[in-house]
């Protein structure tokens, strides 16, 4: 299955109320499996920006940008600070490698 529908399966799981998280083929489960850098690699800036704000949202963020809130929404979010966002050690790590791998790639 493509990413890109993936994370519209999960998008609209999410809108259920449904406890998230999400697995994908290519990088495995974002809350039980560490991402590769060389697995992230392979990824668009646009599901790199994606995956990253799954995470955010199946812990409650609530987001701030137009961008983020056409694609995600803000239902059921309940945390405004991104820092108060509570993110198990997998997460926690997850993020930054996305976060590093955006980075290298120049992705905004």
């Amino acid at each position: 299955m493509k990413l890109r529908s993936l994370i519209a399966a999960v998008a609209l799981l999410a809108g259920t109320g449904a406890a998230m998280a999400n697995c994908y083929e290519i990088i495995g489960c974002d809350y039980s499996d560490y991402f590769q850098r060389s697995d992230l690699r392979q990824l668009s800036c646009q599901s790199l920006w994606e995956v990253r704000n799954l995470i955010y949202q199946q812990n409650g963020y609530c987001f701030q940008t137009d961008r983020a809130r056409r694609a995600f929404g803000n239902q059921g979010c309940w945390i405004s600070e991104q820092g108060q966002v509570r993110l198990n050690a997998y997460e926690r790590e997850n993020v930054a490698q996305i976060v590093a791998v955006e980075k290298s790639k120049g992705c905004n």
